[in-house]
């Protein structure tokens, strides 16, 4: 139903359109944006210069014949100053009477500076070129429904200046993101974001069905495979932003679709990538300007690199006193999990309720980022073993605020072992477990044909501009987030 104010603003619609005014003109002839005439107000005063401007209607404070408003487009705001005997009784009638704030406008005129000195744009003649059926929220200029901003995110853009500057700023780090990698003399690929078997991470993947084919396909869960099967063809450095798609929880942290930067680059092992992680950060910090120390979460976190290292298991028994070399069946590291107050399943792998005992109570407690390293094999199916002890894997997760940030290691290579990590996997999924990997035949194939020592890492995009704009939350930093349904039905 419409709602009343809705009714009256589409009566005034009709009467435009009666007096033969289009309301949604498809042409514009703007010469100047709102801030270009602000910046260049004493040159176009001086030399008595028109400009058009064109934006949106905000506050307008009415004086009889006369009336100021604000103009804003996306580079700012401007104050307007419509006046009957400069626009002539019909065109002042059709403003007092037809238009509405939050409706666009074509605006033409000279400049003047009121009393108070404020730069005004004297109109001689306006049009309207989109007219608004919905008044913007009551406290449009202060937003603050979380419910109403992130549902109606083109609301919170209307209302929250600071919310656009997030997703400049994000738009700032990505092209970052980029540089940094064609510097580095990595090529950017694109690989599929439906893909026929999913893997490259462990997570539970978006299933959905192709008619044409009559197969199922799977959202990528991440582009790890098939960019080594680039490596494998004979390119070295590979990086691709890629979205991503895991059917998992949300949280504060946690988006079911999200974009990485994965890279992979032949010949180097994971202290090389540990290394390029370190430049990563230093360039980053650099070319956007940004201090080293920052504040996230009411905490600061000092960036500046060398970073620490430190391996896994010493972290798990730093914070829980726990001794995986000891803890080696599912039975008793279930027990030791349930003790340390976590909520884990019977159906769990040995891996997984390791796994997350060190997310709730060693990556939550991380502040400084800090290289965690040589992880249990089980955690890692593709990544290749410690020379010096086939029991860890050549593993780096880089943590910071409580978030892990990248995931590197050096990638198996050696398609056997690969073959017999795939089929364990195989067993996990058989039994229950959703997020261990797919058995990807056509990869190992790949493999078989030789794939030389390479390295790869994955950097979460969506975290890092949470991190670098200080966003509680990652739903702050991604423009239309995923939400639960207001009615299911």
């Amino acid at each position: 139903m419409l709602s009343d104010l809705e009714k009256i603003r589409i009566k005034k619609l009709k009467k435009l359109q009666k007096e033969k005014i289009n309301p949604y003109p498809a042409k514009v002839w703007r010469t100047h944006t709102c801030q270009a005439v602000k910046d260049n107000f004493e040159n176009l005063e001086k030399e008595n210069q028109e400009v058009i401007i064109c934006g949106r209607l905000k506050a307008i404070r009415s004086h009889g014949k006369s009336a100021f408003a604000n103009l804003a487009d996306e580079s700012g705001e401007i104050q307007i100053y419509f006046k009957e005997d400069l626009l002539g009784k019909n065109n002042y009638k059709i403003f007092s009477q037809l238009i509405d704030l939050g409706d666009f406008i074509e605006a033409r005129g000279k400049l003047m500076k009121t009393k108070t000195g404020e730069k005004t744009v004297v109109l001689n003649n306006f049009r309207i070129i989109s007219k608004s059926l919905l008044p913007l929220p009551e406290k449009w200029h202060g937003l603050e429904d979380v419910e109403i901003r992130f549902r109606k995110r083109y609301l919170d853009l209307i209302a929250n200046k600071e919310v656009k500057e997030i997703f400049n700023k994000r738009s700032q780090i990505i092209k970052t993101i980029r540089d940094f990698f064609v510097e580095e003399n990595f090529i950017e690929v694109e690989t599929p974001t439906l893909q026929t078997i999913s893997g490259g991470a462990n997570a539970k993947p978006f299933i959905t069905h192709h008619d044409a084919l009559g197969i199922n396909l799977y959202l990528s869960i991440a582009p790890e495979l098939y960019l080594k099967r680039l490596i494998i063809g004979g390119f070295e450095k590979v990086f691709e932003i890629a979205k991503c798609f895991r059917n998992e929880g949300i949280d504060w942290s946690h988006n079911p679709e999200f974009i990485q930067v994965e890279f992979y680059q032949a010949y180097a092992d994971y202290h090389d990538l540990m290394k390029l992680t370190e430049k990563f950060f230093t360039y980053l910090f650099e070319k956007l300007r940004i201090p080293r120390k920052i504040k996230f979460r009411n905490e600061e976190i000092d960036f500046t690199p060398p970073y620490p290292r430190k391996k896994f298991i010493e972290a798990i028994k730093e914070a829980t006193g726990l001794d995986l070399e000891k803890i080696k069946t599912k039975e008793r590291i279930f027990e030791e999990a349930k003790e340390l107050g976590l909520e884990v399943k019977k159906n769990w792998s040995w891996a997984k309720i390791v796994d997350e005992i060190f997310k709730e109570k060693v990556r939550s407690k991380i502040k400084d980022p800090i290289f965690i390293t040589n992880h249990p094999v089980e955690l890692s199916p593709l990544a290749k073993k410690t020379p010096d002890d086939s029991r860890y894997v050549e593993r780096f997760q880089l943590l910071a605020g409580g978030l892990e940030i990248c995931n590197g290691y050096s990638e198996l290579n050696d398609p056997l072992d690969q073959e017999k990590r795939f089929k364990e996997q195989l067993k996990l999924r058989k039994a229950g477990e959703e997020e261990a990997q797919m058995y990807d035949q056509d990869f190992i194939e790949a493999m078989k044909y030789g794939m030389p020592p390479t390295a790869g890492e994955g950097i979460g995009i969506d975290r890092l501009v949470m991190i670098l704009t200080g966003a509680k939350n990652i739903r702050e930093v991604i423009l239309f987030p995923t939400l639960k349904p207001k009615n299911k039905e």
